[in-house]
């Protein structure tokens, strides 16, 4: 090996996100790959729900539904607010709206051969 492959390699380690960035992403894309966990995120994106209304809609049992959202939740995917004694559930953020439609539309594309956009 030369010196000059050894100056190179350690300047793209210095590019590469910390392990605490990576672990965190690689927990969201688990989460993600799930099918139930990716239909509540879909339904999530741009609107609140209730664990019954989301059980209803995915057709997954309700404590199932529950122990999806707590999994989502831990992961910061997702955001719950109280209102009375319901629990209402949202996408958070931007980023994660973006990536459940990212993700979606690349297994469409895939599926049926349409081309990427860059």
């Amino acid at each position: 090996m030369y010196a000059r492959d050894n100056a190179a390699t350690a300047g793209l380690a210095q590019q590469l996100p910390t392990g605490e960035v990576v672990e965190a992403a690689t927990t969201a894309l688990r989460m993600l790959a799930d099918a139930t966990r990716l239909r509540l995120l879909y339904l999530l994106r741009d609107a609140e729900f209730d664990v019954g209304s989301l059980a209803a809609a995915t057709g997954a049992a309700r404590p199932a539904v529950s122990q999806h959202l707590a999994k989502l939740r831990l992961a910061g995917l997702v955001t719950v607010r109280r209102h009375g004694r319901r629990a209402l559930y949202t996408a958070r953020g931007g980023h994660v709206r973006r990536l459940v439609n990212e993700i979606l539309a690349a297994a469409e594309h895939h599926l049926t051969g349409a081309p990427d956009h860059d």
